[in-house]
């Protein structure tokens, strides 16, 4: 019996929908060579991650091992999955492994952070094979809301797994490969160990829609449409942007696009040959001398980012360009749970303009880019694995997920984040916790979750901040009165004077009354004034303020 295993990890995405990364390992207990599929990012909130830039999962397990890790593959160009390869590329050092239009983005995030552009190699579609370490693994072209995405088929001395990626079952994607049910099961012939599957819509209980079908629906729209046409979409799903580009120019209107990120995503998908007739598209500044009811926008900022075009647009003017009454406004998107808020935030300031405002609510304007549950079940049955383990997805997702696995008679098994599975045998089993967690790029620091950064901003923000000085003489005292400076707090207490006058006035009554050996001993005395103004605030203003405190002493 060999005393080698095949081990899978998820550090992140298993138990969450965002900063998906799974490791693969093949070798001894302890000694196995690994593999990384994708690499992503989550994006912050005020409420939970103030000031944060970017999220990505904890790679320190990975950082460890780093000299065993021998590739790192990555599914699409989704920021969850690619958003955080140049990010960790320092650390990891491992050549990262992609189709062209993921290589493509993949390069330019590299080029942004001073890294080589040629650590990342352009693979191929299977049955092209890359080698690495005791894995070979292949890209299977699958249906996406973005181009030349890709399940993973990885061989090992101990199987076949098929690591699904984000997919959906589309014969018309209308950019990129269609679902080719023949290659699926070309592809199960020799057996599957395990289906490592996207659960994101596991929930869905219809046959998943195509992108062929939102097209005459949305021309429709447009050519009934009055003033100008602003629409949004992912900037990443360049079938959408297509088919609202398309939509535009058959009602006779000039195509706008605005927004970085999507007019780098167009630039991509025609630099690898995807885009070949995407329509002719006019500048921002060519657009201002068109006719509004010949105008047709296409623009970023579907979930509400306050920065991207569609929120400049709902406060006023971008680039010379205003919404007016009678416009319309499409949003050809979902909304992600979590960004409601500001997506409701900018549907009320374009009322305000009087905008009519046209959302995904009839399910007219656009489809999922994940499979539905009786996708799942089809794909179960085509691969027909010895075991299914639900990723990309929350908790209630995966669990789902392992149950719907259970009842069309094969093994299901929850693993989220964290979780180490060994599937060597014929059943897997857990072998091993790891602790995973999240890592905050804060500025251009990158800050641990539990390192207790954000813990204190949010902290600050909730209770306001007291600085206190106090200075101390040759003879340990007090050197005229302590003073504090506040900071998001109000200036007048109950007792109808300045908050920080009141304050002062206590610790000066405690630095008149202090003994000798508090008034000598730094952390004493530290903890008692911080105590004090904690006190004293909470009587004034019903709040306990965040306490620096600074001790000066004359040598």
């Amino acid at each position: 019996m060999s005393s080698e295993r095949l081990i899978y990890l998820p550090l992140g995405g298993a138990g969450e929908i965002g900063m998906n990364a799974y490791a693969y390992g093949y070798g001894k207990p302890g000694q196995e060579r690994l593999i990384l599929v994708d690499l992503g990012v989550t994006f912050p909130d005020m409420d939970t991650t103030p000031g944060v830039d970017l999220i990505h999962a904890d790679i320190s397990w990975l950082q460890e091992r780093a000299d065993r890790l021998d590739a790192i593959f990555v599914t699409h160009a989704h920021e969850d999955h690619v958003g955080a390869v140049a990010h960790c590329f320092e650390a990891l050092g491992a050549p990262v492994y992609a189709r062209a239009f993921t290589a493509n983005i993949a390069r330019r995030k590299m080029d942004e952070h001073g890294h080589p552009e040629d650590a990342v190699q352009t693979v191929s579609p299977w049955p092209e094979q890359v080698q690495v370490g005791p894995f070979s693994v292949g890209f299977l072209p699958v249906s996406h809301s973005i181009p030349e995405s890709a399940a993973l088929i990885i061989d090992s001395p101990a199987g076949r797994v098929v690591h699904s990626g984000d997919f959906k079952l589309d014969t018309n994607p209308v950019v990129g490969e269609p679902f080719d049910a023949d290659l699926w099961a070309e592809i199960a012939k020799p057996g599957v160990k395990a289906l490592v599957c996207d659960s994101t819509n596991v929930f869905s209980p219809h046959d998943g829609r195509s992108e062929s079908e939102v097209g005459p629906e949305i021309t429709k729209l447009v050519e009934s449409a009055e003033g100008m046409v602003v629409a949004t979409t992912f900037a990443s799903n360049v079938a959408r942007v297509k088919t609202l580009a398309e939509a535009g120019q058959r009602a006779g209107r000039s195509v706008v696009l605005l927004g970085r990120a999507m007019r780098r995503m167009i630039e991509a998908a025609t630099e690898t040959g995807i885009l070949s007739d995407f329509p002719k598209v006019i500048s921002a500044e060519e657009a201002v001398d068109v006719p509004r009811q010949n105008l047709m926008l296409i623009v970023t900022g579907s979930q509400g980012e306050r920065r991207a075009a569609s929120a400049q647009l709902a406060r006023g003017k971008y680039r010379g360009l205003e919404l007016k009454e009678g416009d319309l406004f499409l949003f050809s998107s979902k909304t992600i749970p979590g960004n409601e808020r500001g997506v409701i935030f900018i549907i009320n300031q374009l009322s305000e303009k009087g905008v009519d405002v046209v959302d995904d609510s009839s399910g007219l304007y656009h489809v999922s880019g994940h499979a539905n549950r009786p996708d799942l079940e089809r794909v179960h049955a085509l691969i027909d694995p010895q075991v299914v383990i639900p990723m990309h997805g929350e908790h209630r997702h995966l669990r789902e997920h392992a149950k719907l696995a259970e009842a069309g008679g094969r093994t299901g098994i929850l693993a989220v984040n964290g979780t180490m599975l060994d599937l060597t045998g014929n059943a897997p089993k857990v072998v091993d916790y790891v602790e995973t967690g999240r890592t905050y790029l804060d500025g251009t620091v990158k800050v641990g979750a539990l390192d207790g950064v954000v813990r204190d901003r949010i902290r600050m923000a909730l209770n306001g901040h007291v600085t206190v000085t106090v200075i101390l003489d040759e003879e340990d005292e007090p050197l005229g009165e302590p003073w504090c400076d506040t900071m998001g707090l109000p200036e007048i207490g109950s007792s109808r004077a300045a908050l920080a006058e009141v304050l002062e006035e206590d610790l000066n009554q405690f630095l008149m009354r202090a003994d000798a050996k508090t008034l000598r001993d730094d952390d004493k005395l530290e903890e008692a004034m911080r105590r004090i103004v904690r006190q004293t605030a909470k009587a004034e203003i019903g709040k306990k303020p965040e306490v620096t405190t600074v001790i000066s002493r004359m040598k």
